[in-house]
C-alpha cells in the first residue's frame, strides 16, 4: 500500500481531486461568463464582472499550480484564502434567520474549513519538499550521531 501512496501518478491524482471543486467552478464561469456575473451579483459582490474574472482567474491559476505542483504552496495559499473569503462573504451562517438555509449555510461553511485544511496540508508538503536535503540530515549539535528509530 505505500508502494502505492509514494506513485507519482498518485500524488497527481490527489492533487486533482482535492482542487476539482475549484477547477471546475472557474471553467464554469469561464463558459458560461454571465450565469458567473449574475451568481456574483446575487451575492451581493459588485462589480460582478470584475469579481467574476478574479474567481475566475484564482480559481484556474491556484489549481493549476497545485496540480503541476509548481509553486503548490502559492496555489494552496490563493485558494485556501480564497475560501475563507468565501464563508465570510456568502456563506454567512450566522447573520442568517430563516432554516433551513442557515444550517445548509453552516455546513457549506464548514466543509469549506475542511478544504482550506487539505490546502494548507498542500502548502506544509510543498514547503518541506523544496527544502534542501542537508536541513534534514543536519547533524545534531552535540556531536554525537543521531539515532534514527
Amino acid at each position: 500500500m505505500t508502494k502505492l501512496l509514494r506513485a507519482p501518478a498518485m500524488a497527481c491524482l490527489a492533487r486533482t481531486l482535492l482542487t476539482l471543486p475549484f477547477w471546475v467552478s472557474g471553467v464554469s464561469k469561464l463558459l458560461f461568463f454571465d450565469a458567473g456575473v449574475v451568481e456574483m451579483a446575487r451575492a451581493g459582490l459588485e462589480p460582478a464582472v470584475a469579481f467574476n474574472i478574479a474567481t475566475i482567474v484564482v480559481q484556474l491559476a491556484g489549481s493549476a499550480l497545485i496540480i503541476l505542483d509548481r509553486g503548490a504552496w502559492l496555489g494552496a495559499g490563493a485558494l485556501g484564502s480564497f475560501t475563507a473569503l468565501t464563508i465570510l462573504l456568502v456563506h454567512r451562517f450566522w447573520a442568517i434567520a430563516d432554516e433551513p438555509f442557515r444550517t445548509i449555510a453552516l455546513h457549506v461553511s464548514t466543509e469549506h474549513l475542511g478544504l482550506i485544511g487539505g490546502l494548507l496540508c498542500v502548502a506544509v508538503l510543498a514547503v518541506r519538499q523544496e527544502q534542501p536535503d542537508r536541513a534534514r540530515h543536519k547533524p545534531p549539535a552535540h556531536g554525537r550521531p543521531e539515532v534514527r528509530r
